[in-house]
């Protein structure tokens, strides 16, 4: 169960151009960070963690659209070594207050060819949303940095990003 509605782990991949939004460690916890007004619009939201660090975004959705959330990383020594239990966590929070930590069930190769760049899957869930804004939190676990990327949304179109 994620955001107490039950999810499953899908096949869905990110897109080929989904909308950059860069966290930084002013987006230190998700009421400091960017609000996603649509969260159906693809979006890539990077952040770089290490040690003890926490970014955060906001993701604004409707009463039963679709909430897609992926984590990913670069296919790049250190980070692709590192233990799974050792890599950046995502916890999500509902808009009733429910909060769910995305486990780290695979390490699946995606190639992004904009981009030139390989990534590995680590976790993704589709669920069907309540009305409201989520909150994401991208938590550090090692003092290894990591790049993490958080894909949301499935839907190739303009969005627009609040701070």
């Amino acid at each position: 169960m994620i955001m107490g509605l039950a999810i499953s782990l899908i096949g869905v991949g990110p897109a080929s151009a989904h909308q950059p939004v860069t966290l930084t460690a002013a987006d230190s916890r998700p009421s400091r960070g960017p609000v996603l007004m649509d969260g159906t619009v693809s979006f890539a939201v990077y952040a770089n963690v290490r040690g003890s660090e926490t970014r955060g975004f906001r993701v604004r959705m409707r009463a039963g659209q679709r909430l897609d959330i992926q984590l990913l990383i670069p296919d790049r020594a250190p980070a692709n070594q590192l233990k799974s239990r050792d890599l950046p966590e995502i916890v999500v929070m509902d808009p009733a207050g429910r909060r769910t930590t995305m486990p780290i069930t695979e390490r699946t190769p995606f190639y992004e060819p904009y981009s030139g760049t390989s990534f590995l899957y680590l976790a993704r869930t589709s669920t069907t949303a309540i009305a409201g804004t989520y909150m994401v939190w991208v938590k550090s676990r090692s003092a290894t940095p990591v790049d993490a990327v958080v894909a949301v949304g499935y839907r190739e179109v303009p969005g627009v990003v609040r701070p």
